[in-house]
């Protein structure tokens, strides 16, 4: 319901004022260089330091020939030093990242701070994520761990995901981010417990039918984490049924997979259509009053992390029209939702000073059998109580407008 103030006339003003003068202008630069910075990340990423592999394969599968350099290794040439020159503008913007984000966490508080989709909610998540995984690559890179390449990964599908965050400050884009956020932190979420249920039966079911054959004539399911992941693109229909028609497969195979298809395919991704499209269409009705909440949110978040020197004076100041050094706001339009009934108010009390007017009539005919030094007075009270009544009747009006 909080929502509501900022359809009133002089709010919505405001807001408009302040996000056209320095609102917009700023985030599109905060959005610009956001881009830069993860793109030197991702430049950084394509080009870590790697190796040729000198020890020998002791598997078939195994198909690594490079491998991560050590520490001593990693920053030679001039290439290195231009990489290393990336890395630290990094790291420097992970913490910077976090220092800006822990202190709104600790003023609001956890729960509205990441549960609340005016605010960002799922995007803080996001960004702090990213920033603790580009923390946790540069300890791997210093210690010369192997294994940097999962939280690099992880930093980079969440950076560039980020990027949807700054939708917010285009109409156009805007409310089609609250339409993914609803998407992502409702349906699917529920979806996705349905989903692994059914990935683990059948994925162990399809491993156990499997297990006794060659791998090599049908090597989808030559081990368990194969076979869920295995499961998992087929349940997406991103593959189709793995066969070989050289060889012989077992006959559980055909009424496994026949059950998977029906159950995956028909039943659960047309639920998911079905869930995805309800909460379109329940979205739709308020994606505008929510995407205004969200541009209001913006402006105040930069009001409170730009310095105070950057902000221009909002408004029209009072010298130019002898008022004093006050600023004020012009108000170009103002949408009464309640006009029908002012105007139902107006109606009453015309017809109030009609009755009033017909009393007065009736009086004046009344009294003018009076003797005529009776006559003045008589007519003044009777003009002085329909002008009364009418007058009391018009300043309710005016005190309820």
């Amino acid at each position: 319901q909080a929502r509501q103030i900022l359809d009133l006339t002089p709010v919505k003003e405001l807001v408009s004022l302040k996000w056209n003068m320095y609102g917009r202008p700023y985030f599109c630069f905060l959005a610009l260089f956001y881009i830069l910075y993860m793109v030197c990340f991702t430049m950084c990423c394509v080009y870590r330091p790697l190796k040729l592999r000198t020890d020998n394969k002791t598997s078939s599968r195994d198909n690594t020939i490079y491998v991560q350099k050590m520490l001593q290794e990693s920053y030679i040439t001039y290439e290195d030093e231009l990489r290393l020159v990336g890395e630290l503008i990094t790291v420097i913007g992970a913490v910077v990242i976090l220092i800006l984000e822990i202190p709104d966490i600790l003023r609001v508080g956890a729960a509205k701070y990441f549960g609340q989709t005016i605010l960002g909610g799922p995007f803080h998540i996001i960004v702090i994520t990213y920033a603790c995984m580009i923390l946790v690559t540069m300890v791997m890179r210093l210690t010369s761990t192997t294994g940097e390449v999962v939280p690099m990964s992880f930093a980079l599908v969440l950076g560039w995901c980020n990027v949807m965050y700054f939708a917010r400050g285009f109409q156009m884009l805007g409310p089609f981010t609250i339409m993914i956020q609803k998407m992502i932190f409702g349906d699917l979420m529920r979806f996705c417990w349905l989903m692994a249920v059914v990935i683990l039966g059948f994925a162990s079911a399809f491993y156990i039918i499997f297990q006794t054959e060659n791998p090599e004539n049908l090597g989808q399911f030559y081990n368990y984490p194969m076979s869920l992941f295995t499961t998992f693109e087929l349940f997406l229909t991103i593959i189709d049924g793995p066969a070989n028609y050289d060889v012989d497969l077992p006959f559980m195979y055909s009424v496994v997979y026949f059950a998977f298809a029906i159950i995956a395919t028909l039943l659960m991704l047309n639920l998911l259509i079905a869930m995805m499209g309800d909460t379109h269409w329940r979205v739709a009705h308020e994606r505008d009053e929510l995407w205004r909440a969200q541009v209001v949110a913006t402006t105040v978040m930069l009001e409170r992390k730009l310095p105070r020197c950057l902000w221009p004076r909002s408004g029209i100041c009072g010298r130019e029209y002898g008022l004093g050094d006050r600023w004020y706001l012009r108000v170009q339009d103002r949408v009464d939702p309640n006009k029908h009934k002012m105007m139902r108010y107006t109606e009453a009390f015309k017809a109030q000073d009609r009755d009033n007017y017909d009393k007065g009539l009736e009086k004046l005919e009344i009294n003018s059998n009076i003797p005529s030094k009776k006559n003045p007075s008589a007519l003044s009270l009777s003009r002085n109580t329909s002008r009364t009544s009418s007058h009391r009747g018009w300043e309710i009006l005016r005190r309820n407008t």
